[in-house]
């Protein structure tokens, strides 16, 4: 039997909400000038932060099985909206910085391949709707 998510959320005025993620509360908000008070990201936003965070954790993990010890790995993701509505993502591209001494480019490109390709379900279930492009970038330090 397949495992099944629940999370719960409720208004707390203006435009602001708070889902309960396993017991961590999270706050979504809208800026100021949409007529809330800037508490928290937009949900929109948090589709970007849930991609670094599963891609990020399975390269990790997939880097300490490889043996490969890095410093840092930093994720910038890119999502360009769509100008009619409903707005969303028409495209993301993930920038991994990972930071190390004598990093073997071939190992890390292959966590990165895995991530993408096999174990990330966030990003599976992105690309089956739109472009999710990347780069890898090596920072020796």
């Amino acid at each position: 039997m397949s495992e099944k998510h629940v999370i719960k959320t409720q208004w707390k005025g203006d435009l602001t909400f708070q889902a309960e993620i396993d017991n961590h509360k999270l706050i979504m908000d809208a800026p100021v000038a949409s007529g809330s008070k800037d508490l928290g990201p937009g949900p929109k936003k948090l589709q970007l932060a849930s991609l670094s965070g599963c891609t990020g954790m399975d390269i990790v993990s997939i880097l300490k099985k490889m043996r490969v010890e890095i410093k840092a790995l930093d994720m910038e993701v890119q999502g360009e909206l769509t100008d009619e509505h409903p707005v969303h993502y028409k495209s993301m591209h993930v920038v991994y910085t990972i930071t190390g001494t004598d990093l073997p480019v071939a190992k890390i490109e292959k966590a990165v391949r895995m991530s993408e390709e096999t174990y990330c379900g966030v990003g599976a279930l992105y690309r089956k709707a739109i472009p999710v492009t990347s780069e890898i970038k090596i920072v020796e330090g």
